[in-house]
């Protein structure tokens, strides 16, 4: 064991990485073994599906939201896009997700300095709930991207010989992490409301001021050079509409028959959990002179990250990665201390363990996905057999965009309407002569109708249609331009009829 640790420390030494602890090379290496199986993971899951989709987009020379659409800011495309395929954002992903754990574990040895049992246990519940399939930690979602830069933010505003330099560097880096998703910016204020609870406010209410808005200033900068970026590009209002405004409209989209109602009634929800964490806030500073400033800080962290996490309502457990970093700060607090907070962290810790509870999150099983990887790498199944376990139409997928890459040129546009339709685009590196990717984008932004007349303007070399997903206003156009020429279990494709020499 000891060889082996020489060994690691040397491959350090050759890559220039920063030293650290055995414990916390040991942590790394056990993630990188939890992530093996997501190397193998075939094109299934719709999220990452849209993001290389998009990301094959900017290769093509698309600009994002004008020509090709989804509702998150940019910087999720942008690293698709340099991925290029599903494995190489698995890798992205676990390097990221390396340097994310050893920036928690930095932040963790400031918080618990001379404690190094509790940093081990904080470093460790938060690479097994960042890397584990419970919360998605082996899919590339924005959370797990956005929440390195903000826990590096915090880090450096923790310093002890805090400057200009570093708060406008930290408000740069929470700009950064919102250009991943939007709800990284209520990290943000975390740092804020901890000054105004644990500062003096009379004689510190200067620098406090001053602090912010060059944090604010800071996370602006990387925001405006988008717009600016989209301006030049003619796609600004399409870009602000997307990655910002749509996600208003998102806050109630899990509640589609609450639309029509008042605004009061509409967002009520919103607002009482708005009061409840302004409530939680008020509590803190009242009694801030008993807690000590971690509690505070973690408490502040986690109930503006489940408010952040609870916007849309939606179930989806990668939602909750947001709040890992204090979770796992409470967590260490409850296990490890001997004093009246062990038993005060288990408040935020219930609300946060609530909050799952109450919204229904879903769930994804763990051991399942790591027993039947050993299966498939044992050939105890084949891989038709492991693919069909993530869905049932991966292997339907694999066989439509196998015939479309051997049928049609790179550049020749096809038309898919399934929920499925962002793998096919993904896997054949094949694109749709819309904007839109994936049904429930048409149904949100566009309607079935207009799309259909976009796509007689700029007819795709193939349209695909499947059983139980009819698209009636594409009938007349498929009866006189197109001939079915394939079918793939549920999928038939049709064929342009009318086609170009030497297509």
């Amino acid at each position: 064991m000891k060889s082996v640790w020489q060994k690691l420390h040397k491959i350090g030494a050759i890559l220039h990485l920063p030293d650290m602890p055995n414990w916390v090379v040991g942590i790394l290496a056990l993630v990188l073994i939890l992530r093996i199986p997501s190397f193998f993971e075939p094109y299934y899951y719709g999220d990452e599906m849209v993001y290389l989709t998009l990301g094959q987009g900017i290769h093509q020379g698309l600009t994002l939201y004008k020509d090709i659409h989804d509702n998150k800011p940019p910087l999720l495309y942008f690293t698709a896009a340099i991925a290029g395929n599903l494995f190489w954002f698995k890798v992205i992903l676990a390097f990221w997700s390396f340097a994310t754990i050893f920036i928690f574990y930095k932040l963790s040895e400031r918080l618990f300095a001379g404690r190094v049992n509790a940093q081990k246990i904080s470093t460790l519940i938060f690479a097994l709930l960042t890397t584990l399939p419970l919360l998605e930690g082996n899919i590339a979602n924005a959370e797990l991207f956005m929440i390195g830069p903000s826990i590096l933010a915090i880090l450096l505003l923790l310093s002890d010989k805090l400057n200009i330099k570093k708060v406008f560097m930290a408000g740069i880096l929470f700009g950064f992490a919102t250009l991943f998703k939007v709800p990284a910016a209520f990290d943000l204020p975390v740092i804020i409301i901890f000054w105004l609870i644990t500062k003096n406010l009379r004689s510190n209410w200067k620098e406090i001021i001053k602090n912010s808005f060059v944090l604010t200033a800071g996370f602006a900068l990387p925001i405006i050079l988008t717009f600016v970026w989209y301006f030049s590009k003619g796609a600004l209002s399409e870009y602000i509409r997307a990655a910002f405004l749509q996600n208003i409209g998102y806050l109630s989209s899990f509640r589609p028959g609450d639309i029509q109602k008042p605004f009061l009634v509409r967002n009520g929800p919103l607002l009482i959990r708005a009061a409840v964490v302004a409530v939680s806030f008020i509590i803190l500073y009242v009694f801030r002179r008993k807690l000590s400033r971690n509690l505070i800080l973690f408490s502040v962290w986690t109930f503006l990250a489940l408010f952040a996490i609870t916007l849309s309502e939606r179930p989806y457990p990668h939602y909750f990665i947001q709040a890992v970093a204090p979770v796992s700060f409470l967590l260490t607090m409850l296990f490890s201390e001997k004093s009246i907070e062990q038993s005060l962290s288990i408040i935020p810790l219930t609300v946060a363990f609530l909050v799952p509870v109450v919204y229904k999150f879903y769930y994804y099983p763990t051991t399942s996905y790591y027993t039947r990887f050993i299966e498939f790498a044992t050939q105890k199944i084949d891989k038709k057999t492991y693919f069909s376990m993530f869905s049932a139409n991966t292997n339907r997928n694999y066989e439509i965009a196998e015939f479309l890459v051997n049928s049609s040129l790179p550049s020749d546009k096809v038309f898919m309407w399934d929920s499925d339709s962002a793998a096919v685009y993904a896997l054949s590196r094949r694109l749709p002569p819309i904007k839109y990717v994936v049904p429930y984008h048409v149904y949100d932004y566009s309607s079935t109708a207009i799309v259909a007349k976009e796509i007689e303007k700029d007819l795709p070399k193939f349209i695909i249609l499947t059983s139980g997903n009819p698209y009636p206003e594409l009938t007349g156009l498929i009866r006189s331009k197109y001939l079915l020429v394939r079918e793939i279990g549920n999928a038939s494709i049709y064929s342009e009829i009318n086609l170009a020499s030497g297509r």
